[in-house]
């Protein structure tokens, strides 16, 4: 690989001009002629039949062209198959505050939102659940009237001998975990502007993560052919999970457009984007874990209740990643997990950064941390005693490829002076450290399909400009530039000769979109087979005019040369036109399916967790805590990533910091707080995320563990690292302070609780430091 020209070099990503000058479009810059302003109608109350609604005031208001209803699109649907159990305007009762009732299309913003006013409705108020425990004991008015119980899903999965493990250990150590409720945060509100054509045809322009998704389901509510409907991802502000299902405001603009037979924008508001949320579930984790004399983990049993909101979105999904990736990280034997998704009258939570994993991380990296103590190891030490064997296959059916785990562990350790420091600090300063992986894409599509995962087309003409297409979504992590980096690379060019299209469904081949983490390791690879096959038509071409042997011809530095006697030395360009003259055209194509032995075990749910390739993270976080005022100042992280091979390091680095960052905001700030299924801080002002001031020096340490199958040995880099942060800082603040904080975020307000718990539990003569409950 040391002859790489353009993999492995910090590259500038190729839409950052654009973003910086302001001439790229982000969904809400754009405006069309006759284009109309939608507003959405959301119920004030979290769960109430709808008897009837009256539309008739502003219908006549001057100025409006179109007024929805549930009547208007009555079709269920859902990211899940089977999961469809939204509309876009809700049929029959309201079951959350902030659910769509109605939507309004006006020549004006003012004139839409005075029509929403006239809008009438008749409301019967039903009983509210709004815990999650309280919720799955319900005996009548279920959210859903086939989901008894309100459970969305549950999942029991028992792989070994549970109880034989806890058995043989010498340690045994149970606890409760509470992770509050969390949400992207993404600079760029939802925006979507649908465009009814003269034709008859509907052009959407939507701030997704999925543009293949959006297109089936605006299809199916619609009721109009896939090819009568186009979609466009402009530059998006920000994904991190909150735009990869459907929001209700995509279908909202295209039912109004399709209604008024105009263009019709609509654009969250901040706090709209709150109530759409789709972000992480309260969570209540009971984790107990055995230790051996030795320090192997001989047993986990996990029991998760998930708080999905009012709809099923990625909810099975999610519940079903917080079991299944138990496994994978460490070399775990006997595995119960018992899931629970459960449905409540608050705003449908779904997929996040770290999707699934993030709470069930931080459960059980603080309890293996309690366990090293009571069995006297180094928390590092009782990390790397418990590390897989890879290539191997786990307990629960996940497959390893490659494994950077060890190397990250130990890098973290030498850089942050761990065993200099590591309960031997000052009382109130500390370090600790904790692990993390991810999955390098769903080996199983969300639909049930056999077509490719992705697929790349790759087109030359005659200028020798060379054109990717791709439908994979770039939402900031650099997946556009990594398809230019693979083209350049195998066809010896420059980045700037090539041209990519990307997340257009009239124009680009299917991607099932940006999720996962999926994007750099499937749609990577899909483009590399594209892109060798396009570098063996030029080849073929050049060798067939110049009488040659395709072997004994390379691309590089914009040239095709002979390898033999160097007697031959075309352009590009020349190289491109010879071939053009053999072939008559240039356009090749590459795709990728996960391979078979990927995808997982045979037991229900068993589709979820399985991917090609995972990633490892480790981390050391330093800490100081202010005994007296409960303060946590986080001083320094160190995140070493494995990322297979780093195709763009300056992308990796970036990912990996953002991923600390928003694993710091989670474990010491983020909650979205409810009182009685009203959201309480709906603005950035009041969800407190971490500012410059707040967030300390992050140091990132590429990891390369070179993957066997994944493009140039790369994969996932822009999640896993972040389910380490929180744990890391947890076992930091116990060794500064002594105190275990079982309950997210980490305020100073349970830091004291919790030490003048401790106090009291020393005063009595009694043992332990557990505190921060719920």
């Amino acid at each position: 690989m040391a002859m790489n020209s353009v993999i492995g070099k910090p590259l500038p990503m190729i839409e950052s001009r654009a973003k910086v000058t302001g001439l790229g479009k982000y969904a809400d810059d754009l405006s069309v002629p006759g284009m109309l302003i939608g507003r959405i109608l959301h119920s004030p109350h979290a769960h109430a039949v709808i008897r009837s609604i009256d539309t008739s005031r502003a219908e006549a208001l001057p100025g409006v062209k179109a007024v929805a209803t549930g009547r208007d699109a009555p079709h269920p649907y859902g990211i899940l198959p089977i999961g469809h159990d939204e509309c876009v305007f809700t049929v029959d009762k309201a079951r959350y505050i902030g659910d769509n009732i109605a939507a309004v299309a006006a020549t004006s913003a003012a004139i839409a939102e005075q029509a929403l006013d006239l809008i009438h409705v008749d409301y019967e108020l039903l009983p509210a659940f709004f815990d999650p425990l309280e919720s799955m004991q319900s005996a009548e008015h279920w959210l859903h009237p086939t989901k008894p119980n309100n459970i969305e899903k549950e999942y029991h999965h028992l792989f070994g001998s549970v109880d034989e493990g806890f058995a043989q250990a010498a340690f045994v150590l149970e606890q409760r975990f509470f992770a509050g409720e969390v949400t992207h945060a993404a600079m760029e509100p939802h925006a979507t502007l649908a465009i009814w054509e003269p034709d008859g045809r509907l052009t959407v322009h939507s701030s997704t993560q999925v543009p293949y998704y959006l297109h089936r389901t605006l299809s199916e509510v619609l009721e109009m052919p896939m090819s009568q409907i186009r979609v466009i991802k402009p530059l998006i502000g920000g994904g991190f999970g909150g735009k990869s299902e459907i929001i209700p405001l995509e279908v909202a603009a295209s039912v109004l457009a399709k209604m008024a037979k105009r263009p019709v924008k609509i654009t969250y508001t901040r706090e709209e984007v709150f109530l759409a949320h789709r972000g992480r579930p309260i969570t209540i984790v009971d984790m107990k874990v055995g230790l051996t004399e030795e320090g192997k983990i001989s047993a986990v049993a996990a029991r998760v209740v998930q708080d999905g909101g009012a709809y099923c979105g990625y909810g099975p999904v999610t519940v079903l990643y917080s079991g299944a990736l138990l496994g994978a990280l460490y070399d775990i034997p006997n595995v119960r997990y018992d899931g629970f998704r459960v449905l409540t009258n608050k705003p449908a939570c779904g997929a996040m950064r770290g999707h699934g994993t993030v709470n069930v991380r931080f459960a059980f990296e603080s309890v293996l941390d309690d366990l090293a103590r009571d069995a006297g190891i180094d928390p590092a030490e009782v990390r790397r005693r418990n590390l897989l064997k890879a290539p191997c296959i786990t307990v629960n059916g996940l497959r390893v490829t490659s494994y950077g785990l060890p190397e990250c562990i130990e890098k973290v350790v030498e850089r942050s002076g761990w065993k200099e420091k590591q309960g031997k600090l000052p009382y109130g300063k500390g370090i600790g450290i904790a692990c993390s992986h991810y999955v390098s894409g769903a080996a199983n599509p969300i639909i049930r399909s056999n077509i490719p995962h992705t697929t790349v087309h790759i087109k030359i003409d005659r200028d020798a400009g060379v054109t990717v297409y791709t439908g994979a979504s770039e939402i900031g992590q650099g997946s556009d530039t990594m398809h230019v980096q693979i083209v350049a690379e195998i066809l010896g060019v420059r980045p700037e000769r090539i041209r990519l299209i990307a997340a257009d469904t009239e124009l680009t081949p299917i991607d099932l979109g940006s999720y996962s983490s999926r994007v750099t390791f499937m749609a990577g690879n899909a483009c590399l087979e594209a892109a060798r096959n396009m570098r063996a038509q030029i080849l073929e071409g050049v060798a067939a005019k110049y009488k040659l042997g395709t072997a004994m011809l390379d691309m590089r530095d914009e040239q095709v040369i002979s390898l033999d006697d160097s007697r031959l030395r075309l352009t590009f360009d020349e190289a491109v036109a010879a071939a053009l003259e053999f072939r008559g055209a240039l356009v090749a194509k590459g795709t990728y399916a996960p391979p078979e032995e990927s995808r997982g075990g045979k037991h229900k749910g068993a589709g979820v967790g399985p991917s090609p390739s995972y990633s490892y993270s480790a981390q050391t976080v330093e800490v100081s805590v202010d005994t007296d005022t409960g303060q946590i100042r986080v001083e320094k992280i160190i995140a070493a990533h494995d990322c297979g091979r780093a195709l763009n390091p300056l992308t990796v680095e970036g990912q990996v910091e953002g991923s600390v960052y928003m694993g710091l905001g989670q474990a010491l700030q983020e909650e979205m707080v409810w009182d009685n299924g009203r959201l309480m801080n709906p603005s950035l002002l009041e969800y407190k995320i971490a500012t410059t001031l707040e967030t300390p020096e992050i140091e990132s340490i590429i990891v390369e563990s070179i993957d066997p199958e994944g493009p140039f040995g790369a994969k996932e880099a822009g999640e896993g690292s972040l389910a380490a942060t929180i744990p890391a800082v947890a076992n930091a603040i116990y060794d500064a302070v002594g105190v275990r904080i079982n309950s997210l975020p980490i305020t100073p307000e349970k830091i004291l609780a919790a030490l003048r718990e401790k106090g009291k539990q020393q005063r009595g003569g009694k043992s332990g430091s557990n505190g921060g409950a719920r």
